[in-house]
């Protein structure tokens, strides 16, 4: 019998906001010592009240508006009951039967073809705090508790792991164009879980639930999912049953593992959170929200291939991530005034440059390169200043240093020979030093002209403008012949 896979995201992103969810903490949790961004709020002392975040909810409805969903008027906050020692509380504060965001939707692409996902929700709560388990003994770090928490939920409208991933990369990147959410999900700021189960092919019903919780990788994600499908499949063909539980994900081994049973909705026993109101949101709140959006992803890959003549591929390299996209424009913009093409700056960009920051290891915002610096080195190699060889070594430089493409030429003399008297003095002396060469020319065979041009390069250590060297060597040439 053959099976198909039916895929469900959940994703927690942590918002980017100064203070914790429902009290002043500070949210920037990173690299503190242990507890010591805590209050009787986030540490659920008895009579701490809480107090919602404006800036946190302003995030969720930005999130929920890119996504495509239905904003509500009238809002909730629930109490999700659970005791595990990281949820000081005993309880998190979370959403449940009215969430801010509802009904909305992504499209993808995967080998060509646009797939629509639904997205149910996208509600807030409250993360927990972190446990560290060390020379056998357990840790907690509450630094984390009460930080905002944003949960996107899909449809089950997977049905393999390249949609997963495709997903994956395209919700995180627009969650960093809003900049609700910092992207870095190795150190659990965003956060995927998937929801997997197998059916027979065309069945309607689904098959028992598995949750995978806590991928913190691109690769975590297409490993676990392939693994975990490939795992119930093995399971329904040896007569066995698939049971709904929740798996962790081991790097390591590249298998997924129990870790408990799967909970209900009715096992988390919510009820309406009684110490924090309603939330009734104004629709002026959130078109005035909605005007202060950027550009998404899509969409400004759109204009790119159209406004900048760009491929579909270089419009989606440059789109990717935001900053890459405002430097790719600010050089776009100084080029048109130089003579430098959209399409020479986007090769630079996504050729070159990447390939300094990669090794970097560095975000295209902390280059010392400035877009106008970059533009200034194109237009010295769009005008034969400097060869592109030339031109490479100078962004190399610039990269370490900071320093001026002009500056660099000339403390390293690498300007092209531009008098034609001095060209003409190394092509002399090149003829001179390869008579076989020049035989052979005047006895037609017009091939060895390249070999000339490449002795010419050499003894000008490149700074020589190849169509100059071509014509002049013809020049020369033809005089010897008369």
């Amino acid at each position: 019998m053959e099976y198909e896979a039916v895929i469900g995201i959940e994703t927690h992103a942590q918002l980017l906001t100064a203070s914790k969810m429902f009290c002043s903490c500070s949210a920037e949790y990173t690299g503190a010592d242990p507890n010591s961004l805590v209050c009787p709020v986030c540490l659920g002392m008895p009579g701490a009240l809480p107090v919602i975040n404006r800036r946190a909810v302003e995030c969720v409805i930005m999130t929920g508006l890119a996504l495509h969903c239905e904003i509500a008027e009238f809002s909730k906050f629930d109490r999700k009951n659970y005791n595990y020692p990281d949820l000081v509380k005993g309880y998190q504060i979370s959403q449940y039967d009215l969430p801010i965001c509802r009904n909305g939707w992504i499209d993808i692409q995967v080998h060509d073809k646009t797939k629509r996902i639904g997205i149910q929700r996208v509600h807030l709560e409250e993360d927990t705090g972190k446990l560290i388990h060390a020379e056998g003994q357990s840790l907690i770090d509450y630094n984390r508790s009460g930080v905002p928490l944003m949960e996107i939920v899909t449809a089950p409208d997977f049905a393999a792991v390249e949609e997963v991933q495709e997903y994956a990369r395209k919700l995180r990147a627009i969650l960093r164009y809003l900049r609700v959410n910092s992207g870095n999900m190795e150190e659990g700021a965003l956060r995927i879980e998937a929801n997997v189960s197998i059916r027979p092919v065309g069945a309607i019903s689904m098959g028992n639930l598995v949750e995978l919780k806590n991928l913190n990788s691109f690769r975590a994600v297409w490993r676990s999912v392939e693994y975990e499908i490939e795992r119930q499949v093995q399971v329904a063909r040896t007569g066995g049953s698939v049971r709904r539980e929740t798996r962790g994900w081991d790097d390591v081994k590249e298998v997924t593992f129990p870790q408990r049973s799967k909970e209900l909705a009715d096992d988390y026993r919510y009820f309406p959170e009684p110490d924090l109101p309603a939330l009734e949101i104004a629709r002026d709140w959130v078109d005035e929200i909605l005007a202060s959006m950027p550009e998404l992803p899509e969409a400004r890959r759109q204009r790119f291939i159209v406004q900048y003549n760009l491929s579909g591929y270089d419009a989606g390299l440059l789109t990717d991530e935001r900053a890459v996209a405002d430097y790719f424009e600010q050089a776009a913009s100084a080029g048109e005034s130089k003579g430098v093409s959209a399409k020479s700056i986007a090769n630079w960009v996504t050729g070159e440059l990447f390939h300094l920051l990669n090794v970097a290891d560095i975000g295209i915002e902390m280059t010392k390169v400035s877009p106008t610096q970059l533009v200034d080195l194109l237009a010295l190699v769009g005008n034969n200043a400097i060869s592109t060889a030339s031109g490479r070594h100078v962004l190399e430089v610039m990269f370490e240093t900071g320093k001026p493409a002009l500056d660099i030429v000339a403390e390293e003399d690498l300007a092209r020979i531009a008098d034609p008297n001095a060209l003409s003095t190394v092509v002399e002396q090149v003829l001179r030093e390869n008579p076989s060469a020049v035989a052979q020319y005047r006895q037609g065979k017009e091939a060895v002209l390249r070999f000339l041009v490449g002795q010419v390069m050499r003894a000008t250590k490149g700074k020589a403008d190849p169509d100059r060297t071509t014509q002049t060597l013809k020049e020369h040439l033809s005089r010897t012949d008369g």
